[in-house]
């Protein structure tokens, strides 16, 4: 499979903690998410008059929100002008209306709001849009994308939860029987009965490769996020609720099936996975990676599940360079269809 190629393009120095991006409740058909929106910046360099200006829209993974994309939104904001979306019952979004947390439901929200990011007035007014997701947002991403391909014009999954059979170790043992009845209200309650502190850490743990590297302020930041969520009555149930649709989800078959659904991707698909992720396998990376028909894989030494939070650079480059080739491919195929160019003197002889 080929290589991910990185972007030469030089990058903003984050320097100081970016602080999260203003956003807006936006109403779907399903109901109002919270919705982060960065902004375009145009090259480090200058020259904007000329630059690409794309959309993208970030997607987070289970127990998530759409600040986890706070660094990497700022990096591509280069390119891309980017919304970043709180899943039904995560972060600032309220529970869904129906549908429950199902992977429908969660799909049919990412499709909506890409449909609304395409009608945004301005630069890339109609245009696909990149799509980005982390975990259970990379599976729900990859639905998506599936679904509506003439939405999505690159997908970029990092760390994706696709279908296993076989839960890691890290998993807490009263999150990994959420299929038995009951016992998604029996795990909201020991949730509940946890703090803020405790969770963010042992989150922290579980996610990134090397745990001592995260800023202080930014493990402040994630608890006092925390415990803003923990004053919602449905943060528990929005948890381990979505675990259970991501669980039952990987029991379909045939056509339902993710592994299926990613051999039927066609856009340029970029997977990105750390090589010390605790919760979904990193072997998993090359299988994803060859089930996509247009793909390329990124292994990150060192990192974790959260590529996008420990090693926002590196993820960058790579997406940025799969926008890249697919502006390239996209011009090849224009010219292509326009015809090759007349002979010198054949516009005389007219």
């Amino acid at each position: 499979m080929p290589a991910a190629p990185e972007s030469t393009m030089p990058l903003p120095r984050l320097g100081a903690l970016v602080p999260p991006w203003p956003g807006k409740q936006v109403v779907l058909s399903g109901g109002p998410v919270f919705v982060r929106y960065t902004p375009w910046t145009g090259p480090v360099e200058g020259g904007s008059e000329d630059a690409p200006v794309e959309r993208a829209l970030y997607v987070h993974g289970l127990g998530g929100a759409s600040t986890n994309w706070t660094d990497l939104a700022a990096l591509l904001a280069v390119r891309f002008e980017g919304w970043a979306l709180d899943l039904p019952g995560f972060g600032e979004s309220e529970p869904p209306s129906r549908g429950g947390y199902s992977i429908a439901r969660h799909v049919q929200a990412v499709v909506d709001l890409l449909e609304w990011v395409v009608d945004r007035p301005g630069p890339g007014r109609g245009r696909p849009v990149h799509l980005l997701g982390n975990s259970l947002g990379g599976l729900v991403s990859l639905w998506g994308a599936a679904r509506r391909p003439d939405l999505v014009a690159t997908l970029t999954l990092i760390s994706p939860a696709m279908p296993v059979y076989r839960v890691p170790a890290a998993f807490d043992r009263a999150i990994t029987l959420v299929l038995l009845p009951g016992v998604p209200a029996l795990a909201e309650k020991r949730l509940a009965g946890v703090s803020a502190e405790q969770r963010v850490r042992g989150l922290v743990r579980m996610c990134f490769g090397n745990p001592d590297a995260v800023p202080p302020a930014r493990l402040e930041e994630a608890i006092e996020e925390m415990r803003r969520r923990d004053e919602q009555p449905w943060a528990g149930q929005a948890l381990t609720r979505s675990l259970r649709g991501m669980m039952t989800s990987y029991l379909r078959f045939g056509r339902a099936n993710a592994w299926r659904m990613a051999r039927s991707v066609r856009m340029p698909t970029l997977v990105v996975w750390g090589d010390r992720d605790r919760l979904v396998d990193p072997r998993l990376a090359p299988r994803l990676a060859a089930a996509l028909p247009d793909a390329r894989l990124q292994m990150q030494p060192g990192v974790g599940h959260l590529a996008m939070l420990e090693a926002p650079e590196a993820t960058a480059r790579v997406v940025l360079g799969l926008a890249e080739h697919a502006a390239t491919t996209a011009a090849d195929v224009l010219a292509d269809s326009i015809g090759s160019p007349a002979e010198p003197g054949a516009a005389a002889a007219v």
